[in-house]
């Protein structure tokens, strides 16, 4: 299974398996965020409406990293950086510090979430 090759101990034919998995996913991603951007609601696309987070709790599953995790965002109509490369201090900034700035942006009064330590944006 797919959890299983995440766990790959190195092995170049897990490896090859599990890119291909990671590679499928990223592409269902990329589908449906055209999907949302097609779709038009007045002046903005239901892309424009909402923000999207993909990624993993894991950057390497077979060390069990959390750091330096690879998250793609997209949507917001202009309430979140997208388009470009963002790094984080690794080893001290907490996923939650992404979802507390996503509930600011959209007007939440939050001072936290989670293990955030603040804002990223």
């Amino acid at each position: 299974g797919h959890h299983e090759l995440s766990h790959h101990q190195n092995d170049p034919r897990k490896i090859a398996q599990y890119q291909k998995i990671n590679q499928w996913y990223v592409q269902q991603f990329a589908t449906f965020v055209q999907k949302l951007h097609s779709v038009q609601e007045s002046d903005h696309s239901l892309l424009d409406r909402c923000m999207i987070v993909f990624g993993s709790g894991m950057s390497d599953g077979n060390a069990h990293d959390p750091d330096n995790l690879p998250i793609l965002l997209a949507g917001g109509a202009n309430l979140i950086p997208v388009g470009r490369h963002l790094e984080f201090q690794q080893g001290s900034t907490p996923l939650c510090n992404l979802y507390l700035s996503m509930l600011q942006k959209l007007g939440v009064a939050a001072d936290s979430f989670g293990d955030s330590t603040g804002k990223l944006f």
